[in-house]
């Protein structure tokens, strides 16, 4: 079997999602949203799926409540990362 584009890490849109909510997309530059999404993302345990929708449909609310709340840490976290080593330009 070959990785095709259906395979993703469900984190992937739960981090997405909290950045939307924070607004963190108009405070930052594209160089430091990528940042912030690698950071972020190095911190989560993967959890690749093929169908989002099959993962909302199985996950319990306990576990989606503790997905996001991980997400939340980790993106704090890498947010403070961040402003302690802003971006260099060359």
């Amino acid at each position: 079997m070959l990785p095709d584009t259906d395979i993703h890490n469900f984190y992937e849109h739960l981090v997405l999602k909290e950045i939307e909510q924070q607004g963190l997309q108009q405070t930052l530059t594209s160089d430091q949203m990528a940042d912030l999404c690698c950071l972020t993302l190095n911190q989560l345990p993967a959890h690749y799926i093929r169908h989002s929708v099959d993962m909302l449909y199985f996950l319990t609310d306990a576990k989606r409540t503790e997905m996001e709340r991980l997400v939340v840490d980790s993106l704090t976290l890498a947010q403070q990362k961040i402003k302690q080593d802003p971006v260099k330009t060359s």
